[in-house]
Formats: structure tokens, C-alpha cells, sequence
């Protein structure tokens, strides 16, 4: 089926992804052939509770966004009622730049902080690619046809998204705003798709969990290839387990180990592999809803990528694919893992572990979102079955209206932002942000530089005050 693409990236006031904050959005819709349908440009102010870090600021330069009129609750709802809008005709693959790892991940907190479904990248058939993990494979294995810049003169690669967009002609003049990102990821992908065809629809095939599962029971044994403190490291790999109860999870078998010698392993020894994880040994454990760089290897331009004959690397996939024996021990070892997760004692970290909300408070939420009448407001809240939701619309509300608020309410809001802004913790510290700005005004000699960290100065003491 084809599909529109998403491109989209993100400007926050920070890294912690519970605790910063989005304060720009860019998104691009386009065809499959990058054709540009449509775009959206939207930031917000600041919330209240958030101290924005003065290296963030510095690099998204986005101090405008400290005088803004549009609250964080109404940029959210925007986003997600847009990119719905574009995906209604068509499903969409929603590509960004280490997007797995941080803008994706804010996405889902920031619209399930305001009460929004935070999966839509993901449901009704869209799909979502990583840019930056089809790069380590790029890396690994088509540098010939794709060319990977060097960090400081090499040999070390930078596989950054600015450095690959200079390093192909692409203007980089404006980095690190979110629409101008967008347009870096559309050129890069229009320079694998022009050169190296197949492997970039595969990888747009591999967006969804069905096809990430018809590449991993294909007959070809696969292509991993990742970059890792900036080097690219080769593995050939196939299929060789699944977490039935993390239906997520599976495991690779790395064939440049001779399968003779670990499919007839017994349980313990698998187990223990499994357990202990590591580059090195040869079961390898990735997730199927996340992008993995991974490539049919009949894909492969060269036939010496790796130590052992193509021929050769096939019959051990083959071997290991048709031993039901070894994948039931492998997927049992997967199945007793022991995942000790810490329970997170704020709100914003509770997105994956409290459990979906109930259909009741589904109906909630989208009250909530078609009243502006504070009464009606309150009232949704107090009754969320989930205390989580209440808690969060009460930031909401407090956050829109300053008069007509419970004491309950208000008193709760009150010790949020004394928490956040006047005590130290996860969420930062406005003193140790102020220290830090102090000392890079003494190190930064640039007017713009000067002009940003005065901003952030400016705004986190009216936090404080």
C-alpha cells in the first residue's frame, strides 16, 4: 500500500524527555516521490513548571518562543488534529531523526500530558521510520553509493543530520530550526532513493510491525549494520526467537557464529547469553515497533561485507531457521527475562507503565477538549477513574484560567510549581540553569549567544519570582 510521509522534528527546552518541553513543531507532508502537500510551523511559550536549559536554548535558538501566545495545550492539539487531517485518505509514514530515541518519545508524553492520543504515529496503519538508523545501515553497508561524512578528518564517520546535509549539497545555513530539519530529512532521503532505490522502499516497508515481520521471515538472510562510537559494525543475522509475552521483542542469531556450535546449546547456556546481553555474543535482542537497520542481504552492491561467503552465511540462516527447537528455547529465554523497571514517582513518567485508560475516561478526554467552559472543565476532571488524568487536566486548567479555580486545585498546582521551579531535582534546578548562564555569558563572545542567554536568564527569574 502506499503511503504519505511525515517528516517532522522538534525544538525543546531540554533532553530529559519527561521534563522538557516542546516549544517548536515542524512537520512536512509529502507523496512518496517528496513532493511537498503541505506543512505545518507551530511553537508555544514555555509551561510555567518548565526551566528551560541554557544549551538548549542555545542551540534551537528559539527565545521568541518566551513571549508567545499560544499555550503548549493549544500547539499539542494543533499537531495532532493536523496530522490526523493529513493521514484521513491515506496512511502516512512519519519519518524523523533519531526520532526513536527522543522526538517520538516527546511526541507521545507531550500529547499524553494534554489529555491526546499518544500513539497516532504508529495506529490506523501509519508507520514511523527513523532516518538516522536506516543511516547505520547506509553506513555499514552502501558508503560507496552514499557517501558518510567524516568526524575531524576520519576515520571515525558523523552520521549527525546536518553534517550528512552539507556533505550532499544540501543548504544547512538554517540548522536546528524544526521546519528546516524537516527539509534536510526530505533531501537526504531523495539522495538513497535516487541512489540506492530498493533499499530505501525497503526500509519504508520495514515501518510497521507486518512489514518489519515479512522482511524477518523472508528467505534472505538479513543485513544488521549500526554505527557505535562513531564506527560501522557488520552482522549477518536472521530470526531465531520471539517474546510471546512482549510481542515486541525478538531475537537475531548472528551468523558469523557457526550455528553447529550453539543451536544444540542447552536451555541454561541460551538463557545465559540471553540474559547477559552484550555486542559480542551471538543473540542479539531488538524490538520490531522501533526502526531496525536491517536489509535483505540479496540488496547487498558487494559480496565481501563480511568474513564468510554469502553461500556459506545463507545455509547457517537456513539452519537456524529451520530448527523449531532452538527458537522455542531461544523465545522461552526471551520469555524469562527479568525486566526490573523502576515505577516512576511523577506523572509524566507513568505514560507506559499505568496502563491504558479506561474507556470512560476515553469519553473524558474528548469532552474535555471540545469545552472552554471552566465549570464544565472542572468537573470532567474530578471525574477521571484514572487519578493521573485528573491530575493532568487540573494543569491544564490551571494553566488557561486564573480565576474561578478550587482551592484543592489551585493548592495542588501551587506545590507542582514551587517543586519544579524553587527545589532541586530529575526536572533541573532554575539556580543551577542561572550559574550556568552566568558562566557562558563569560565564555560566549557572539552578540546572538549574548542576546540568547540574557532571554533565558530573564524568563527563569520570572519563574523564580
Amino acid at each position: 500500500m502506499s503511503s504519505n510521509l511525515i517528516f517532522y522534528d522538534t525544538e525543546t527546552t531540554g533532553i530529559h524527555k519527561d521534563f522538557s518541553q516542546i516549544i517548536q513543531c515542524g512537520s512536512v507532508l509529502t507523496d512518496n516521490l517528496f513532493n511537498v502537500i503541505d506543512q505545518q510551523n507551530i511553537g508555544s511559550r514555555p509551561l510555567p513548571w518548565i526551566i528551560p536549559q541554557p544549551k538548549a536554548m542555545l542551540t534551537n535558538k528559539k527565545i521568541n518562543s518566551f513571549s508567545s501566545n499560544v499555550s503548549h495545550y493549544e500547539m499539542m492539539k494543533d499537531i495532532q488534529h493536523q496530522w490526523k487531517e493529513w493521514c484521513v485518505d491515506l496512511p502516512s509514514i512519519f519519518v524523523t531523526y533519531n526520532g526513536h530515541a527522543f522526538d517520538e518519545e516527546l511526541i507521545r508524553r507531550q500529547f499524553w500530558c494534554n489529555l491526546l492520543e499518544p500513539y497516532i504515529t504508529n495506529t490506523n496503519q501509519n508507520g514511523r521510520l527513523d532516518l538516522m538508523l536506516m543511516i547505520h545501515n547506509v553506513a555499514s553497508f552502501f558508503s560507496d553509493e552514499i557517501s558518510i561524512p567524516l568526524f575531524e578528518d576520519g576515520p571515525a564517520l558523523s552520521i549527525k543530520l546536518e553534517h550528512l546535509a552539507n556533505e550532499h549539497g544540501i543548504d544547512v545555513s538554517d540548522a536546528h530550526d524544526a521546519i528546516s530539519d524537516c527539509k534536510f530529512m526530505i533531501g537526504l532521503c531523495k539522495v538513497i532513493k535516487d541512489k540506492i532505490p530498493e533499499v530505501f522502499d525497503s526500509f519504508l516497508n520495514i515501518s510497521t510491525k507486518e512489514g518489519v515481520k515479512n522482511l524477518l521471515y523472508s528467505d534472505e538472510f538479513l543485513a544488521l549494520g549500526e554505527v557505535y562510537r562513531r564506527h560501522p559494525f557488520k552482522y549477518p543475522v536472521v530470526i531465531c526467537g520471539a517474546d510471546n509475552s512482549r510481542p515486541n521483542d525478538i531475537c537475531f542469531f548472528d551468523l558469523s557464529f557457526d550455528p553447529d556450535e550453539i543451536i544444540d546449546l542447552d536451555f541454561t547456556e541460551i538463557n545465559k547469553m540471553i540474559q547477559s546481553g552484550g555486542r559480542d555474543l551471538p543473540l542479539k535482542k531488538y524490538k520490531i515497533n522501533k526502526t531496525i537497520p536491517i536489509c535483505s542481504s540479496k540488496y547487498l552492491t558487494k559480496n565481501n561485507h563480511f568474513d564468510i561467503s554469502h553461500d556459506e552465511l545463507q545455509r547457517r540462516a537456513d539452519l537456524v531457521k529451520s530448527n523449531k527447537d532452538f527458537f522455542t528455547k531461544v523465545s522461552q529465554a526471551m520469555e524469562d527475562r527479568i525486566m526490573n523497571f523502576p515505577e516512576p514517582n511523577y506523572v509524566e513518567g507513568t505514560i507506559y507503565s499505568g496502563g491504558f485508560p479506561s474507556y470512560r475516561d476515553q469519553d473524558l478526554m474528548k469532552e474535555f477538549h471540545h469545552t472552554d467552559n471552566i465549570e464544565q472543565l472542572i468537573k470532567i476532571s474530578r471525574n477521571f477513574e484514572d487519578e493521573r488524568f485528573r491530575l493532568l487536566a487540573e494543569r491544564i486548567i490551571c494553566n488557561k484560567y486564573q480565576a474561578g479555580i478550587p482551592d484543592d486545585i489551585k493548592t495542588r498546582f501551587g506545590d507542582l510549581i514551587h517543586e519544579r521551579i524553587q527545589t532541586e531535582g530529575k526536572w533541573g534546578s532554575a539556580e543551577k540553569a542561572l550559574n550556568e548562564i552566568d558562566k557562558l555569558l563569560d565564555e560566549k563572545e557572539s552578540e546572538e549567544d549574548q542576546k540568547i542567554l540574557l532571554a533565558t536568564k530573564d524568563h527563569i527569574n520570572t519563574l523564580k519570582n
